[in-house]
């Protein structure tokens, strides 16, 4: 079920039941190409449609959408990189015990699985990743922090994630890495894109660089 909702003269929200149907109605929305439609940003259950409103207008994008076929599809292959953490998180135990595994049973888990970033956002270079092993589900922290470092990286909900940038935030945090996710000097400045593939790799040491591909 899809509801469409009007945000001023310059944008419609679409709320969707998951994150997959808010997937599908964005891979849709993207193919359809529909006139005057400027950008589209996915989120976890909605999918925010932002037009010209001197090319057309939100009652005209709510009933072009609602006649898209959407079709619960995987996101095309970007690619792939390896991202080395060490795994010190300051949330790593209390993540253990949510679990009912060891810290150990936990960085193997995150590092045992591909993970697939479903969407950016949150801030320039972050990847919200999905499709990891699927014990590690956990909540966010009751009481978020004012400062995490750059490179931690956090699990939240089905959700894992690198901070791109220090920032507030609060997401479980298990480790951290020193792989750039935002550098506006390169051709592509951030490194993880919707469709790519993730793995994580565990090291022992604070010296650690990501390493990308094409697929």
């Amino acid at each position: 079920m899809t509801a469409f909702l009007t945000c001023g003269r310059e944008a419609v929200l679409a709320e969707v039941d998951d994150l997959d149907a808010a997937l599908a109605l964005y891979a849709a929305l993207r193919d359809a190409a529909l006139p005057g439609v400027l950008d589209l940003v996915p989120a976890a259950r909605t999918v925010l449609i932002t037009i010209d409103p001197a090319i057309t207008s939100p009652a005209a994008v709510r009933e072009a959408a609602g006649k898209l076929t959407v079709e619960r599809r995987r996101p095309p292959d970007a690619g792939r990189v390896e991202i080395p953490v060490r795994y010190d998180g300051p949330d790593l135990a209390e993540v253990a015990e949510l679990l009912g595994v060891s810290a150990q049973e936990v960085v193997r888990r995150h590092t045992g699985s591909p993970w697939t970033v479903a969407f950016a956002g949150f801030a320039p270079g972050f990847g919200y990743l999905t499709g990891g092993d699927p014990l590690l589900d956990v909540p966010r922290r009751r009481s978020p922090r004012t400062r995490i470092p750059v490179g931690s990286v956090g699990l939240a909900g089905r959700f894992s994630g690198v901070y791109p940038n220090e920032s507030p935030g609060g997401w479980q945090l298990i480790g951290r890495t020193t792989a750039r996710m935002w550098d506006p000097d390169r051709p592509e400045p951030a490194l993880l894109m919707p469709g790519m593939s993730v793995m994580f790799r565990a090291v022992p040491t604070a010296t650690h660089t990501s390493k990308g591909g094409s697929a």
